[in-house]
């Protein structure tokens, strides 16, 4: 171990390594092995547990690291690692440094057609960062805290969730690891089998500010949602289980929480079919798991993924829940795809929290699989990622400037900002 980072044994190739570019970010840049053939058949994809996989069976970084300042050379490309990479086809990869060994073509990757279409302004990385799931939280210190789904390959492993902060969404400090699996997880230290491959990695963490507290959601595909606590009061925790740390809340993706001004908290996850109120202290549920009805449905199919197909398109979204409040209307929100493939969030406005809600529509494009917050000044915005080929880099975190618009939407804001 050095400086909380873990090492593979490919880092002693590093010599060689810088024949291919310096600067490459801690962890997220060494050098990998060719990818092995999978243990299981690819229809093995339920999740059931298995004994873990054999030492050095991955040689992949399962932390990103604090990342490199943005310069010319970073503010686009990324990394591209998709469902392909679980399929052994290779990992796209553009930017400096060493590229990975199952290397793809980086084609037209960041083609940054969300921007010079004109729907988003010009936005560039908060850092050279290899983050998925963007989240920025503003804590009840002033500073704001960032996380995100980290490590090399998600489809496969990580640690846990890492956590960044900043005094001003310039600056951002890394505070490492502050909830490992091996070392703070209770089922989540289980591993599984996901698309005939070993798998234990968190998914979509997010950092909340709610009644005084601090708390982190996440979920672990094929198995479930958690929700975890600081036992300090501080952000970089140590967090344990807010409540259930022998099982799963429930079985599902992306969850996220909403705290309302009355001190009554929600959860809901993946595309928003369903929610529950919590206790003020998250200790536990202060009701039952309700259905979430979209009065209004987009029945469109280029405003949908083909996963809502089988739903007929009568769902906000199929992933990424995100919630917040303005004026007295809740807004519910959850990723779709739009045409022609901007990976966005669809929202839609209620004055309950469990709805029904009404007047969907797509947010800030490409602006999906993160959240929406105001900052110190009370400016919205949107966070953004890059996981389409309409965005200006992949798979690194950003925000968009937003704005309400005259209808209550919340849209890209193309007024300059300091």
């Amino acid at each position: 171990m050095t400086n909380g980072f873990e090492f593979s044994r490919r880092s002693m190739i590093a010599g060689s390594a810088a024949l291919l570019g310096a600067g490459a970010p801690a962890l997220a840049k060494e050098l990998v092995a060719p990818l092995k053939r999978p243990p299981f058949p690819i229809e093995d994809d339920h999740g059931r547990p298995v004994d873990p996989p054999p030492p050095g069976y991955y040689d992949v970084a399962r932390r990103s690291g604090p990342g490199l300042p943005v310069t010319p050379e970073t503010e686009r490309g990324g990394w591209v690692t998709s469902e392909a990479a679980v399929d052994r086809k290779g990992v796209r990869y553009k930017g400096p440094g060493p590229a990975p060994a199952n290397l793809l073509p980086w084609a037209n990757s960041d083609s940054a057609r969300v921007v010079t279409q004109g729907l988003i302004p010009p936005v560039k990385p908060l850092l050279h960062l290899h983050l998925r799931d963007t989240i920025v939280c503003l804590g009840g210190d002033g500073n704001y805290y960032m996380t995100g789904s980290t490590g090399d390959d998600i489809w496969k492993a990580n640690d846990g969730v890492e956590l960044w902060r900043s005094p001003d969404l310039r600056q951002w400090d890394y505070l490492g690891l502050v909830w490992s699996i091996e070392r703070d997880g209770g089922w989540e230290r289980q591993w599984s089998v996901r698309k005939g491959d070993y798998f234990r990695a968190v998914w979509a963490p997010e950092i909340h500010f709610i009644n005084g507290n601090y708390y982190i959601c996440h979920s672990i595909s094929r198995s479930g949602i958690a929700v975890l606590r600081s036992t300090t009061g501080k952000a970089e925790g140590p967090y344990v289980h807010a409540f259930s740390p022998d099982k799963p809340l429930r079985n599902g993706i992306d969850a996220t929480l909403f705290g309302d001004d009355d001190g009554a908290v929600y959860l809901t996850y993946g595309g928003a079919f369903e929610m529950v109120r919590l206790k003020p202290d998250l200790s536990g549920y202060d009701g039952e798991w309700q259905p979430v009805i979209l009065d209004t449905p987009d029945l469109d199919p280029t405003h949908h993924n083909k996963k809502c197909v089988h739903r007929g398109y009568k769902d906000i979204g199929f992933e990424g829940a995100t919630m917040f409040k303005h004026d007295g209307r809740y807004y519910l929100g959850a990723v779709d795809r739009f045409h022609p493939n901007r990976y966005s969030f669809a929202l839609a406005t209620s004055d309950k929290p469990f709805g029904p809600y009404r007047d969907r529509y797509e947010s800030v494009p490409c602006g999906g699989g993160g959240n929406i917050f105001r900052d110190k000044e009370g400016r919205w915005w949107c966070t953004i990622f890059g996981n389409d080929d309409e965005a200006p880099f992949r798979e690194k975190p950003g925000i968009v400037p937003a704005r309400m618009d005259a209808n209550g939407h919340l849209v890209a804001d193309f007024t300059p900002r300091d």
